[in-house]
């Protein structure tokens, strides 16, 4: 006869490869198996559940129903409500001959005589008058009222027989010998100190270990987040793409911590700490996160925020927790995201009479990283994107030994980024991905995501299987200007003027030299209030001339301009260019030392406090700075009318074409007014 074996909820790997299907049945049938068990288990426990991650909530049940409790066993007991009053051998011979003594006991270790009272007794005067302050439960007869006699066994004994010789034979009682637990002076003495005690720990320890409750009871503690072996980020340096000089460096910090001993047997030395300083969403915390996951070491993570408190003392607290922490698990890395939260520059930007609890904080955290006992691997990773707010003793060597600066991507890096993020995303074979990266220039890793996903959505709204080019670029759109306002009514006349200002801007950068190469142009309106924008690809530079800059102010009021030429009147549209052309001319006069009158000087002050109101200059600079301003921007106007007069047929060409179409780009461009004559040159 052929016995089967028990199944074992564990199969083996042969028949996990061989019969997936039927592996998968059997999977199924054992979990509905044990999330029965599980419940069945669970029925009773699940109203006595002392989990500290439950809903805060549901805790505080428990405290409320042991005082509820707690009352109703008072109110029935009604411990302490009757306290009996204490006579003599006298009162009880008078007592006894008048018959009101129903018993007589002897409690000999408390070394008192309990005389009770019989219910007649109660109803005369003498008695009722005395206990009219007793609850109706004792004058009803629920419970003996009685007196009590102080006085041992032997001598109540003797001094009762004397009594009973001179009562008549009638009257005579007897009396006899209790032994009692005083439980009640017990419990009144020791109980009810227990109960307390115990009530106010469980309500301490719910507090304590859920709900905002914690927040107070662990104000001192750090809020960090330990990634361990057990809890491991899955993201690595493989995930990053972009950032290769910075990966270098992050790098050469895991391989410090794993391998030492290279670096030790050369006298190197540990670096103590890594800021990472970039624009906002260039990739500063996705590399420390890289790091969380490539590091074989423990991995403490928080917000420069989460040191920041309206009570005194806890920033500095909550530094030294968190380094203690780390030093019990070194060697070790810490990460501390917007680390400018703490580490701004101490006694600027304080207005008089305010809490100097910030400095506290970044004091303690000076400390700890270059102080008398620093000698464990702890190294500290921190991200900002405003290094110029930081203090200088925080960014010195042998504190922040390394600072590493993360850019926005070039063309090739952001084309990098786009092949990470397109990897999970359902692409045709014939994406040109360097289309892609050419058409989002000065986009950081961060916004090509963006780009990635709002492909992908508008390709779903669309009931596409597939996210095509066109997707692309209405995400970019979308990135750059806005949601398309489809039902937006604009006029004739204001659509009129909208293509021929983007028709400027078009004309004028074609028709420069340093300006900038066109991309695209469009009149369809998107985000709040913009009509139609000039898209442009900027060239991969970091100084500028003064040409240049020239240039690029013409080429903002291009849009003005043109309205002034063709409608002979200027609209409200040019309120961004203007804001733009602003900013340049007071940098090139004021900052970069780009005018003759003003001179070679500069008064920017990259240290100086953001609530500081006086100008490191005279009212007689200032006013040469403003005529000056105004002489340069009005030059670059008359320029640039010049040129658009010069060019108007291609300007009208242009935004009568815009009127048509909506979207013109630059190989429609190259069809109308012919080829970039730069462009030719070069070529």
């Amino acid at each position: 006869m052929k016995t089967v074996e028990k199944q074992d909820k564990t199969l083996p790997e042969e028949v996990k490869e061989t019969n997936p299907k039927k592996l998968s049945f059997l999977e199924k049938k054992n979990q509905e198996k044990e999330n029965k068990n599980d419940s069945k288990d669970k029925k009773f426990w699940m109203n006595f559940n002392f989990n500290r991650n439950e809903d805060p909530k549901s805790s505080v049940r428990w405290p409320i129903a042991i005082l509820i409790i707690s009352g109703l066993f008072f109110f029935f007991w009604d411990f302490g409500s009757y306290v009996p009053k204490e006579i003599n051998i006298i009162e009880l011979e008078d007592m006894l001959k008048k018959g009101d003594v129903a018993k007589i006991a002897v409690i000999d270790k408390r070394k008192q005589v309990e005389v009770t009272l019989s219910s007649e007794a109660l109803q005369k005067p003498r008695y009722s008058d005395q206990f009219a302050q007793l609850d109706t439960a004792y004058t009803m007869g629920r419970y003996p009222v009685h007196f009590i006699i102080k006085v041992n066994q032997e001598y109540f004994e003797k001094r009762f027989d004397e009594i009973q010789s001179r009562l008549d034979d009638g009257k005579k009682m007897d009396f006899s010998v209790e032994e009692r637990q005083d439980f009640s002076n017990w419990f009144f003495s020791w109980g009810i100190l227990f109960v307390l005690i115990f009530i106010f720990w469980f309500i301490i320890r719910r507090l304590s270990t859920s709900g905002a409750g914690a927040q107070i009871f662990n104000i001192g503690k750090s809020r960090a987040t330990l990634f361990d072996a057990e809890n491991k980020v899955k993201i690595t340096f493989h995930d990053i793409a972009g950032l290769e000089e910075a990966k270098e460096e992050v790098q050469e910090v895991v391989d410090f911590l794993k391998h030492p001993d290279k670096y030790t047997n050369l006298g190197g030395k540990i670096p103590k700490g890594v800021l990472l300083v970039g624009d906002p969403g260039t990739g500063k915390t996705l590399l420390a996160k890289a790091v969380a996951g490539e590091a074989n070491v423990p991995f403490f993570s928080l917000s420069g925020s989460d040191f920041v408190e309206m009570f005194v003392g806890v920033g500095a607290a909550r530094v030294r927790d968190l380094f203690r922490k780390a030093k019990d698990k070194a060697p070790c890395i810490i990460f501390i995201d917007e680390v400018d939260a703490i580490g701004r520059s101490r006694g600027k930007s304080q207005m008089p009479g305010s809490n100097d609890e910030r400095e506290n904080t970044l004091n303690s955290l000076l400390v700890e990283m270059d102080g008398f006992a620093t000698d464990a691997a702890v190294i500290l990773l921190a991200a900002t994107n405003r290094p110029d707010v930081l203090d200088n003793a925080l960014l010195r060597p042998g504190r922040f030994d390394r600072q590493i600066s993360i850019d926005k991507p070039d063309i090739t890096g952001r084309e990098a980024i786009f092949k990470v993020h397109l990897k999970n995303i359902k692409c045709r074979r014939k994406l040109d991905i360097k289309h892609l990266a050419a058409q989002t220039p000065g986009f950081a890793g961060a916004e090509i995501a963006n780009v990635c996903n709002e492909a992908a959505l508008i390709a779903a709204r669309k009931n596409k299987k597939t996210v095509s080019m066109p997707d692309f670029q209405d995400a970019i759109d979308r990135t750059i200007g806005g949601l398309e306002k489809k039902n937006k009514i604009i006029s004739s006349d204001e659509r009129r003027i909208v293509a021929y200002h983007e028709a400027g801007h078009a004309v004028t950068g074609w028709f420069l030299k340093n300006a900038h190469p066109l991309l695209k142009v469009t009149i369809v309106p998107r985000g709040v209030a913009a009509l139609g924008y000039a898209q442009y690809i900027p060239k991969e530079q970091f100084l500028y001339t003064t040409e240049q800059l020239e240039d690029e102010v013409c080429m903002a009021l291009g849009g003005r301009v043109a309205e002034d030429i063709i409608f002979d009147k200027v609209s409200t549209g040019a309120l961004n260019d203007l804001e733009k052309v602003t900013k340049i001319a007071y940098s090139m006069v004021a900052n970069y030392g780009m005018n003759k009158e003003v001179g070679n000087v500069s008064f920017h002050d990259s240290s100086r406090s953001e609530y500081q109101f006086s100008k490191p200059y005279s009212e007689a600079t200032a006013s040469k700075i403003d005529v000056e301003v105004k002489k340069f921007i009005q030059y670059c106007y008359e320029k640039t009318k010049g040129l658009l007069e010069e060019k108007r047929l291609e300007l009208e060409t242009i935004a009568e074409q815009l009127l048509k179409k909506e979207i013109l780009f630059k190989e429609n461009l190259e069809e109308l007014i012919g080829k970039r004559p730069f462009d030719v040159q070069n070529a």
